[in-house]
């Protein structure tokens, strides 16, 4: 029908144009009739388009284009990173990477860690094991990566966005965080995470809950402030100790200014604060030395309660090492922090 309907438009056309030339030849230009030919010709081919993609005549060359490469770009984005095709493609909604087939279960010859987290590497580095360079807690990592669900659903690539992602190793979900302590430069791996280690069974809206399988290439490392010494009494306290009727213990590493002892801290005092926390097995959970900059903070807008009756009594200058128990420390186990007071109010 489209051919028919074309011909005739044109033929009429034709007719009209022809006559009005005879009367004003020079009203017609030879340009026009190119014109003309040109409209029919984008009218005729979007008509023989199906009704379903008809409207590909309309939007920009580009989209067009990316629509057609569609097929070709997972094997792209993965074989050899992002190419300007997987750019448009993922501007416009397609390139979904295909799962891998172990999507669903770890295979056999996975390694599985006392967490769950189970990973498999799928390229070595360069490196030999004892020279290789891996990311501690607080550094930042350059990667690609590439998740899944269990059931295959691809739900974040930075693959399919062409843009490696770059973030704080502590910054990320608990299963990135031990995989990614255990990679070194160059080497890509694959990890099944259990719903524990990632957002839980039923994570917040835009989340994806359950087991996730992630793809993970490193290609940098930047590397963060030095960490914080671990107390080489970390798994508790000394025998010269101080233990309070709560089941705090503390010991005075320095003594505060002579002139201040008059003004210790108290439960309303405003304190300006250098500290660093540990669990007893000298895993770094929080450190202002880490993050740059002291802290300043109401004695009793503290949650820790192990923490806040730490720091009762501690004057100008002064710093203690505090081993909070399990139960001043609202976590299963037992909590060590290093703590000097710079300023009270």
């Amino acid at each position: 029908f489209c051919p028919t309907v074309c011909s005739y438009k044109f033929r009429l056309l034709s007719s009209v144009m022809a006559r009005r030339s005879t009367i004003r030849q020079d009203r017609v230009p030879r340009v026009g009739w190119l014109g003309i030919c040109g409209v029919l010709s984008f009218l005729c081919a979007c008509q023989l388009k199906k009704p379903e993609t008809k409207t590909d005549c309309f939007v920009p060359p580009a989209t067009r284009r990316s629509s057609m490469m569609k097929l070709s770009i997972p094997m792209l984005g993965v074989a050899t990173g992002m190419h300007e095709e997987n750019r448009a493609s993922a501007l416009f909604g397609f390139g979904d990477i295909p799962a891998p087939i172990d999507v669903a279960k770890a295979p056999a010859d996975a390694t599985v860690t006392s967490t769950g987290l189970a990973y498999k590497v799928l390229t070595p580095p360069s490196c030999s094991p004892e020279a290789c360079e891996r990311p501690f807690l607080f550094d930042k990592v350059e990667v690609d990566y590439t998740g899944w669900q269990a059931n295959g659903k691809m739900f974040d690539s930075s693959v399919s966005r062409g843009r490696r992602a770059t973030f704080g190793v502590n910054q990320v979900i608990k299963g990135w965080t031990e995989g990614l302590q255990t990679m070194a430069v160059g080497e890509k791996r694959r990890f099944w995470i259990p719903a524990s280690l990632a957002y839980g069974d039923n994570p917040e809206m835009g989340r994806p809950g359950g087991p996730l399988v992630f793809d993970v290439e490193m290609f940098g490392i930047q590397r963060g402030p030095k960490p914080p010494i671990v107390p080489v009494d970390i798994a508790g306290p000394p025998a010269d100790a101080i233990v309070n009727p709560s089941g705090l213990s503390l010991k005075v590493l320095k003594t505060g200014k002579p002139d201040f002892k008059a003004r210790p801290v108290q439960q309303d005092s405003e304190v300006i604060l250098e500290y660093s926390g540990w669990k007893s097995n000298g895993e770094l959970v929080v450190s202002t030395q880490v993050n740059g900059q002291r802290a300043q903070l109401r004695v009793s807008d503290i949650s820790l309660p192990g923490l806040r009756e730490g720091l009762l009594g501690m004057t100008l200058g002064e710093r203690r090492r505090l081993w909070i128990p399990s139960k001043l420390a609202k976590v299963n186990s037992m909590l060590v922090f290093d703590v000097e007071v710079f300023g009270i109010q």
